[in-house]
């Protein structure tokens, strides 16, 4: 039997093949692992008959959240080259940033069309904070938005393995992404067509959640047992309509991980509709509110595996893993989806 707080219980082996490196085409082409927990029976479909599967007199929850061009590339005044990824906006002028390359505090980096940075602290996480300028004037986050999205990069996850074309521009973005700010996309939204995603909102009831996606839903769990984790934290958002549906008796379809922390994370936190997000959900820390849930297939060692496990135990998470490897299912990003009901 399987110890659920032991980090080694999420482990498996995947084979190479069996990673996304493009999506799916079209979108809702993508395979669909159906798991229903009444019966203990699993059903192998494809996303476009995703509707028919949604439980009777359910309301779905989506993060709006759009991936920002987060990756940058630069050079130091020295001439050496520098990679650097985005993470967060701590404020409106202080950016959490990744940096490939050495620097030091008060090191200038330059960019393409006048952008700027100076590094202003080392964090002992790996992470670095930074203001941007253009010319001598510091930029707001807002203010540097649109810059980034004509010279930056989409930062596609490291397992990809290659750079980002014309296509992971529109690829790599929910049909109804909006409120921008993501460094990582909320992936199980990336199956729906607008088309399919109209009439999913056209018969159900809905409404939108933003989490803006932290370089952090990558980081692996690396401590022996896993409350252990220090969890990173998001910026979220629960729009008016998502508390009305959050706060009735309706049950609720969550798409996607990032959604499923943020309605979790508003119903422990005394229903606050905005701040940062830093839940951990695992077996010994089940979800309160979400009834079912969409989501892709996970890293290992990760805590949106762990996630997973929250809502099926870690037993049965690795069966579905499992099964899902047998049946040659693509993993990650831009992977096959599993429905939870």
């Amino acid at each position: 039997m399987a110890n659920e707080l032991l980090t080694s219980s999420y482990d498996f082996t995947l084979p190479p093949k069996l990673i996304a490196t493009h999506p799916a085409n079209p979108r809702d082409s993508a395979k669909l692992l159906v798991y229903d927990r009444k019966t203990d029976t699993i059903i192998h479909s494809y996303f476009y008959d995703f509707e028919k599967y949604i439980p009777k007199d359910c309301a779905l929850i989506f993060n709006d959240t759009k991936v920002i061009k987060a990756r940058l590339f630069g050079n130091k005044s020295s001439g050496g080259k520098i990679e650097l990824l985005i993470n967060r906006p701590l404020d409106a002028k202080n950016i959490s940033v990744y940096i490939r390359g050495k620097v030091r505090v008060d090191t200038s980096i330059y960019f393409d069309k006048g952008l700027s940075a100076i590094v202003k602290e080392l964090k002992d996480d790996g992470s670095r904070i930074v203001n941007f300028y253009i010319s001598k004037d510091i930029l707001r986050f807002e203010e540097l938005l649109p810059i980034i999205d004509d010279i930056g990069h989409i930062p596609l996850p490291p397992y990809i393995q290659r750079e980002d074309t014309a296509q992971d521009i529109s690829e790599y973005q929910s049909v109804f992404a909006k409120e921008e700010g993501a460094v990582a996309a909320p992936t199980a939204s990336l199956h729906f067509t607008k088309q399919q995603h109209l009439k999913i909102c056209k018969d159900h009831s809905h409404a939108f959640v933003t989490l803006h996606v932290g370089s952090g839903t990558f980081k692996p769990v690396e401590v022996q047992t896993i409350t252990e984790h220090p969890m990173h934290s998001e910026y979220y958002e629960v729009s008016n309509k998502a508390k009305e549906l959050i706060d009735s008796k309706v049950p609720l379809l969550s798409i996607g991980t990032t959604s499923t922390r943020t309605i979790e994370f508003y119903v422990r936190h005394d229903k606050l509709q905005r701040g940062e997000a830093n839940l951990f959900l695992h077996p010994n820390n089940k979800p309160l509110r979400v009834n079912h849930l969409l989501t892709n297939f996970h890293l290992p060692k990760s805590t949106l595996l762990m996630l997973v496990a929250s809502f099926v135990g870690v037993e049965k998470t690795q069966e579905l893993y499992e099964e899902a490897i047998k049946n040659e299912y693509r993993f990650y990003s831009y992977g096959d989806a599993m429905l939870i009901v």
